[in-house]
């Protein structure tokens, strides 16, 4: 045992946990873990100019460098700024450490209008979190750090929480340090491998819908040779865009539409194997269609769909006892896709299924970046378009905000995956809307010489709310909005600025930022987006006006 501050003892368990990043910022409540920070040479604080920043930068470095990402925050208004991309963490299933300010001990809870104070602040951030722990005492750090590494680690991951007072941090006592929590795969327990395997090979038009559970099990192989030797095609949810590189012959690409070539084939099959995924769709069409559905995470059977076979285990592990025993049946007899799946690729890579001109801009912006760019896509119409559209050829290159969907997401989101792979190329894709809501970070970027190129689709308005309400409504309401010259203003930071007048060819700016190894924002003069297809063939709806009660 030694003697520590609670600061100390917090970065020492951080750093036997291989933490190297915090990004955080150094309020009054959090100087003890501040300073702890500084005179440890095993880790560094990234310091945004805004809250919201350091829970979408965790998340960034998380999902890119296929780690954790730790943010820190003061208590209060603090937690509630970062709470936003706590939020999408949890959506998307990324394992993000949240340390947090306290009141002082005496009042926690007691309503006395400290600085930052909220009363139940565990409660309030339970939502967005899978874990959540106040620490009162240094001793208590080393445990509390374990409990929270083994829920990041093991289940499904999800965002936890650990908060202290602010006497905690500076206080010392003598306290047990803790080895690194271990890495344990859920092993399939009493899981009919043998009825999955059979329902496989009764199957005459199998396909494999893998999410983002792939990526966080590191299956990407074992999906791969488990294709290859059974024939059977993948779609892949959009955040798993990916796991099998759009070249493969096997690939049919990712996110099911409302109509088109992948959602006709869906609902052709016979048997869905969902790998890693919600898989929240409607019940696919195909009569006496089944579902085997393979998850970590067990509260999510039955939630969509009640007609399916469950199994209960880790992607990996699962994946290679099917293999196993398909192998030990005799192998499947299914013919090989490849000429049905290249025609059907033919047909989406040509655009006749898209939208135009976003198809052509996505081309654009697809050929002026190296194929293991990292890609950051905001809640923007050039975002929703490449989830079936951009051709993605690396596993953990293509980033989108998940269910939580939140506009302004990107662009910090994409600083966090440039800290963790500063020798890829990551661009982030944003419209002028969501850009400003994480504007600042530009700051940031600079600051710390994270060399992230931004293009922003600018076209003064939310766009797609404008056409919305242009279009369905009596008309468009509060959508517009003055930006400024984002070349002088990237300028005026010491970023490079460039402006493009034609969106088509836009990519010939993001190669020359990217080449540039310094921060960069493109401002792409878009078109007016009334002129333009919707990118949703099938809306809810709610987004239309109504006479009457809906169901």
């Amino acid at each position: 045992m030694s003697k520590l501050s609670g600061g100390e003892a917090l970065i020492e368990s951080l750093v036997r946990e291989g933490v190297e990043i915090i990004f955080g910022l150094p309020g009054v409540q959090m100087y003890g873990v501040v300073d702890a920070i500084k005179q440890n040479p095993n880790i560094k604080m990234i310091v945004p100019r805004h809250e919201q920043a350091t829970s979408y930068m965790a998340d960034g470095y998380a999902r890119a460098s296929r780690g954790i990402g730790v943010a820190m925050v003061v208590p209060g208004p603090g937690l509630y700024n970062a709470a936003a991309g706590l939020s999408t963490a949890y959506s998307s299933s990324s394992p993000v450490l949240m340390i947090a300010g306290q009141v002082p001990r005496s009042s926690i809870g007691k309503d006395l209008g400290g600085l930052h104070e909220v009363n139940d602040q565990l409660e309030a951030i339970k939502p967005v979190t899978k874990f959540q722990k106040r620490v009162l005492r240094p001793h208590e750090i080393p445990t509390a750090v374990s409990e929270a590494f083994n829920h990041l680690k093991n289940g499904r991951p999800r965002p936890v929480e650990i908060e202290m007072p602010p006497e905690t941090m500076v206080e010392s006592e003598e306290v047990q340090l803790l080895e690194s929590s271990p890495y344990i795969r859920s092993e399939p327990i009493n899981q009919p491998v043998s009825e999955v395997v059979n329902l496989i090979l009764k199957s005459k038009r199998p396909v494999i819908y893998a999410g983002t559970g792939v990526i966080r099990s590191q299956a990407e192989e074992a999906l791969i040779k488990f294709t290859e030797e059974t024939n059977i095609p993948v779609i892949t949810s959009a955040a798993a865009k990916g796991v099998i590189s759009d070249e493969h012959p096997h690939s049919l690409g990712a996110a099911l539409g409302g109509e088109g070539q992948l959602k006709d084939f869906v609902e052709t099959s016979d048997l869905i194997i969902v790998i890693g995924s919600r898989f929240a769709l409607r019940y696919p069409a195909a009569k006496n269609t089944r579902i085997i559905h393979i998850d970590i995470d067990e509260s999510e059977f039955g939630r969509f769909h009640k007609d399916e076979l469950s199994f209960l285990s880790d992607a990996k592990l699962a994946i290679e006892r099917i293999s196993e025993e398909i192998k030990a049946m005799g192998g499947t007899k299914f013919d090989s896709p490849k000429e049905n799946i290249a025609k059907i690729r033919k047909i989406l890579n040509s655009g006749v299924e898209g939208l135009h001109p976003q198809h052509e801009i996505i081309n654009s912006l697809r050929e002026g970046m190296p194929k293991d760019t990292i890609t950051v896509w905001d809640m923007t119409q050039l975002g929703y378009y490449s989830r079936p559209g951009w051709k993605t050829y690396k596993t953990s290159s293509y980033l989108d905000s998940g269910y939580s969907g939140n506009l302004g997401w990107a662009y910090p989101t994409s600083l966090g995956a440039k800290v963790a792979k500063p020798e890829t190329p990551v661009v982030s894709i944003s419209g002028d809307g969501g850009f400003m809501y994480n504007v600042q970070e530009l700051s940031t970027a600079v600051k710390y010489g994270i060399n992230v190129v931004c293009v922003v689709f600018n076209d003064g308005h939310y766009g797609n709310v404008q056409r919305d309400l242009s279009l369905d409504w009596s008309g468009d309401y509060g959508t517009s909005f003055v930006n400024p010259d984002f070349v002088k203003m990237a300028e005026s930071y010491g970023a490079l600025g460039l402006k493009v007048t034609d969106p088509e060819k836009v990519g010939e700016a993001v190669s020359k930022g990217i080449n540039s190894k310094r921060p960069t924002i493109i401002d792409v003069e878009m078109i007016d987006t009334n002129k333009v297809p919707r990118p949703f063939s099938v809306r809810a709806p709610w987004t239309l006006p109504q006479d009457g009660l809906l169901d």
